[in-house]
């Protein structure tokens, strides 16, 4: 009786009649099936993870195809299980096209500039980036963001349309090479020359700076009260943080031109 009732209540889609008792049917099939989907998603998804013949973009992207295919094959096979006439359901075309236009616009353009991320591999899970005052390493890559770790242990979402039309820096994109400068001044009556070879060999002195890609050190220019330099060095682990580095070379300038008699 229960489902005479539910089947009484019905609307018409084109040829397709659709009733209660079949939305019913329908969300108790697509619930078991896409339980079941997720459970194949997630095992497959652990063993495509371990693989180390697969880069992470390829991986990312192998399993975002994987679940948009299982996922669809679940719910149009759980739509024809209940008899509803899938060519019935162009007539909601219209409709969802208007929905895309508008609210859905945001959420589109963010499922497409992830495909394109990992398509063109421009970005990657490990990677180390920044996009205006975020600067942290690529955590996971999502279909409508990706997760960036900051060296504070902050976690930011960014909308992948953000890494699409924004400027992003990726410090690690062909290889984890950077080189980072830093700038300080000295009196007028301290010799340059020995100047630069003392900062030179500070540099080199710090931990995580490149000695096969050496420091170099230059003079910038001449202001009022004292000659200004620049000094330049190398590291390849940019994930271990730029701060710090800075701090410490400047901790070894200080040191070795206090030692050497430089103001």
């Amino acid at each position: 009786e229960a489902v005479g009732i539910m089947d009484g209540f019905a609307v018409s889609l084109g040829d397709m009649r659709l009733s209660l008792w079949m939305v019913v049917q329908a969300v108790a099939i697509l619930g078991a099936l896409f339980f079941a989907v997720r459970f194949v998603s997630a095992s497959a998804s652990t063993r495509i993870r371990r693989s180390a013949d697969i880069s992470p973009s390829i991986q990312v992207l192998t399993i975002k195809i994987m679940q948009v295919v299982l996922y669809s094959i679940a719910f149009f096979v759980g739509l024809k299980t209940v008899g509803v006439d899938l060519t019935g359901l162009a007539v909601l075309s219209g409709a969802v096209g208007v929905g895309l236009g508008f609210g859905l616009q945001k959420v589109v353009s963010n499922l497409v500039s992830g495909f394109i991320l990992l398509l063109d591999k421009s970005i990657k899970p490990g990677d180390v980036i920044s996009l205006g005052e975020t600067f942290g390493w690529i955590e996971q890559m999502g279909a409508r963001y990706v997760s960036v770790v900051t060296r504070d242990g902050k976690e930011y979402l960014i909308p992948n349309e953000d890494l699409i039309t924004g400027q992003v820096v990726n410090w690690s994109h062909t290889n984890a090479f950077v080189r980072l400068d830093i700038f300080f001044g000295t009196a007028y009556h301290n010799d340059p020359h020995l100047v630069r070879k003392v900062a030179i060999e500070a540099a080199k002195s710090v931990d995580r700076v490149l000695v096969f890609r050496p420091p170099v050190c230059h003079i910038v220019g001449f202001g009022d009260s004292s000659v200004d330099y620049i000094l330049r060095f190398w590291i390849d682990d940019p994930t271990g943080g730029l701060t710090n580095i800075r701090g410490n070379v400047y901790l070894a300038l200080w040191d070795a031109f206090k030692a050497n008699g430089i103001d």
